[in-house]
């Protein structure tokens, strides 16, 4: 996902995807033109905007506190929490692990739906002291409606569909009776693709009946819960599989390195045009200082390539793209996305020890799944 830092809360990074816009848009859409003016007839145009506003604002605002209890619960149980992220269905905490009892993952994915109860409730409440005070139409109208969302948000949560909150309640629970995480997230991802087939059925049934836009939104949400449930369960896969192997077990050793001082011309010349690699390892007074690769240089104008040198423009070591032997693969896979490289070199006390590519960890699960 695409997304940029709007803030910070509780020590938690907040992000919004630019799919978030389209959202945000439709239902600020969806509210002013067609909900608050059928179920509020008689207001003017700017205060059906004002509504919509206020009401797709909020609406966020809920989702945004339904993540952050989830990400609060999270880090109580010793988890660590990069952030959140908001994108075009909803929300996500991101979690750099999964829990590791199954009681803290029923705490941690319950809090979000009763989060959304409590919400609400208060909106309810808002709503009825309003009615009875006589307050304006348009803010009993708005705290109505995010009374009513945010309860349909928690019964939808509540779904037993992985990775939904009720799907991770149900995983939870099975893990529980089992004492067999992998077996549990397998079941609540047949669950969770069960629900999505159900949802598109749903969705294509509207479509071709009176609901157009509210069936093309139950197969959007089917197709992104049926990944979600597909992804999840490859993700716990790749866990297993990974589980215990270091950075030596995977890496290439010794591999050909270039001089940070190189410059760009000569290091496409010299060794892009003559090797198989598409990167190299970047020396300095024979210590690992950070990777070239054929993408970098590519950025780069071919007029600046005989002055600039491979120091100026690698990946340097300090964006974490150097690892020690003994780390393991799991943690090594977050320094790469975290990096946004494709490769780490692999190092002790300043000596260059080995290379791990993307493409190396992809043969290494394919032949180990060879051998099964």
């Amino acid at each position: 996902m695409q997304a940029f830092r709007l803030g910070s809360i509780f020590g938690f990074e907040i992000r919004i995807d630019l799919s978030w816009f389209l959202i945000f848009f439709l239902i600020l859409w969806t509210l002013t033109v067609n909900v608050f003016p059928a179920e509020y007839p008689g207001l003017s145009n700017a205060t059906y905007i004002g509504m919509g506003v206020v009401g797709t604002l909020l609406f966020f605002a809920s989702l945004l506190a339904h993540e952050l209890s989830h990400s609060l619960v999270a880090r109580m149980k010793g988890i660590p929490v990069e952030g959140i992220t908001l994108f075009a269905l909803g929300g996500i905490s991101r979690m750099r692990k999964e829990a590791e009892r199954p009681g803290d993952e029923f705490q941690i994915a319950g809090v979000g739906p009763l989060t959304s109860v409590v919400i609400a409730a208060l909106f309810g409440l808002l709503w009825w002291l309003g009615s009875s005070a006589g307050w304006s139409a348009a803010v009993n109208g708005v705290t109505a409606y995010l009374a009513f969302i945010n309860f349909i948000l928690a019964i939808f949560n509540l779904l037993p569909g992985f990775p939904l909150d009720g799907g991770r309640l149900f995983r939870s629970m099975i893990w529980k009776v089992t004492g067999n995480l992998k077996k549990a997230t397998r079941m609540a991802s047949a669950s969770g693709k069960f629900l999505s087939y159900l949802l598109i059925s749903l969705g294509i049934w509207q479509v071709f009946g009176a609901g157009l836009l509210s069936g093309l939104w139950l197969i959007l949400i089917g197709w992104f819960l049926y990944n979600a449930a597909e992804n999840s369960y490859q993700e716990l896969l790749l866990r297993t599989s990974l589980e215990g192997v270091q950075a030596r077990d995977l890496m290439t050793p010794h591999p050909e390195t270039v001089q940070s001082d190189l410059n760009l011309q000569d290091l496409v010349d010299e060794y892009f045009l003559h090797r198989r690699y598409k990167a190299f390892p970047v020396i300095q007074n024979d210590r690992p200082v950070g990777i070239i690769s054929l993408n970098q240089v590519r950025k780069i104008p071919r007029d600046e390539w005989t002055h600039r040198s491979v120091g100026e423009t690698m990946t340097p070591a300090q964006k974490g793209v150097i690892v020690f032997p003994e780390e393991t693969m799991l943690e090594i896979l977050q320094k790469m996305e975290e990096s946004g490289e494709k490769r780490v070199l692999v190092a002790r006390n300043g000596v260059l020890e080995g290379i791990i590519t993307a493409n190396d960890v992809a043969s290494w699960l394919q032949r180990r799944q060879e051998l099964r």
